[in-house]
């Protein structure tokens, strides 16, 4: 497999916002540009290879990191093969989760950008903390995420448009965040999926992007863990979806096969708990993002209190940043000053296998998974693209 340009790093390596290789965020634009949409940049280089192509899938495999594709492997051999041959690596962009980097694969811009800042974030001015994966019409998603979609604009170029994904997403906040601008078509499983796209890209003879999801291996790498029965289980089914999108591929089109972030799985003595640690809750006025990566909103005055305690009690396992120091160190990218509010005061971005659990503030299930993803490690931030040619 390609290895990031100047050598593949260590799975649990930190990786820095400037590390080498593509982003999640130049897949659609380089789509665009293949199909001809003015204005559209190719950071990819997708173009000479593609020319000719008139129509563009792209299907994001949740869960499906880089990293991971060596234990995948035995169990979907044409996923390995193609990753093997036609496959190379990006970076997500942080934080590694799913409604952040479908935001930034959607829009085509670095998170700051847009505002889906992770998992879940405070709602600026309030003390509600938003589940971007459970959001409805509160905040508007046009307010919320001001950013166009590359859907939007591939559809004012004349471009057919479409969205398949899991029937109950339509309609969802983080779907109109990510995708509008496409017609929405509702398939669950990985046949479906296939089916749906396959025939979204041959409904018309002009030119066409299809815009895939499929949330399987995620599920069960969280519930059972990387590498678990239920895990390699769904990697098989990857395989199938891929198979049958690669063969059902007309002449003139083309398959990107990438992902939203890998996973890690967290052994429970790597397990800290915020709501039984008097320690960690200390000065806390609200906690948000998820395990790998904690979003700390402090009570005035205790800034300097909440980062000496945290550091005192995770150590090694962690790095304990303030709001101003990530945001100058450019992972999110540029941040405009209505999006600050939702990242914490301060961001403890977990190291190897860490997690930082809120077992009584958080629903109880999120406590009970296996395998996480969120931090900055290149296991969580590195997936994969795959270029097929039809």
């Amino acid at each position: 497999m390609t290895a990031l340009s100047g050598g593949a790093p260590a799975p649990l390596a930190v990786l820095g916002p400037g590390y080498g290789g593509g982003r999640l965020a130049d897949v659609l634009p380089s789509a665009l540009a293949v199909l001809g949409v003015p204005g559209s940049a190719d950071p990819l280089g997708l173009v000479p290879a593609l020319a000719g192509v008139r129509r563009v899938a792209v299907l994001l495999v949740d869960g499906l990191g880089w990293y991971q594709l060596p234990t995948v492997a035995p169990y979907a051999p044409i996923l390995a093969g193609l990753a093997a041959t036609v496959g190379r690596p990006l970076i997500a962009g942080f934080p590694s989760t799913t409604p952040t980097s479908l935001v930034t694969l959607g829009t085509g811009v670095a998170p700051g950008a847009h505002g889906v800042l992770g998992f879940t974030v405070r709602v600026p001015g309030t003390d509600r903390v938003l589940t971007h994966t459970d959001w409805a019409a509160d905040p508007s998603p046009l307010r919320w995420q001001p950013m166009p979609t590359q859907l939007e604009r591939a559809r004012a170029a004349g471009v057919a448009a479409t969205v398949v994904s899991r029937p109950e997403f339509g309609g969802s906040g983080l779907t109109l965040a990510a995708n509008r601008g496409g017609d929405f078509r509702g398939a669950a499983g990985a046949d479906a999926v296939a089916a749906t796209m396959l025939a979204a890209l041959s409904a018309g003879p002009g030119p066409t992007l299809v815009s895939g999801y499929h949330p399987d291996l995620d599920r069960h790498g969280h519930l059972g863990g990387v590498d678990s029965a239920p895990w390699r289980i769904a990697a098989s089914e990857v395989d199938a979806l891929l198979a049958r999108l690669v063969d059902g591929l007309p002449p003139d089109a083309a398959l990107l096969v990438t992902a939203d972030h890998g996973q890690l799985n967290v052994p429970a003595t790597h397990r800290f708990d915020l709501d039984t640690d008097p320690r960690l809750r200390a000065g806390v006025r609200l906690v948000a993002g998820e395990a790998r990566v904690r979003y700390l909103h402090v009570v005035p005055g205790a800034l300097d209190d909440v980062v000496a305690a945290w550091s005192a009690v995770l150590g090694d396992a962690a790095r304990v940043r303030t709001r101003d120091e990530v945001v100058a160190s450019g992972w999110f990218g540029p941040v405009p000053e209505e999006h600050l509010g939702r990242i914490g005061d301060v961001v403890v971005s977990c190291n190897d296998t860490y997690a930082v659990l809120a077992t009584r503030t958080e629903p109880p299930m999120a406590s009970r998974l296996v395998a996480y993803h969120g931090s900055d490690t290149a296991a969580e931030l590195t997936v994969p693209l795959l270029v097929v040619r039809g």
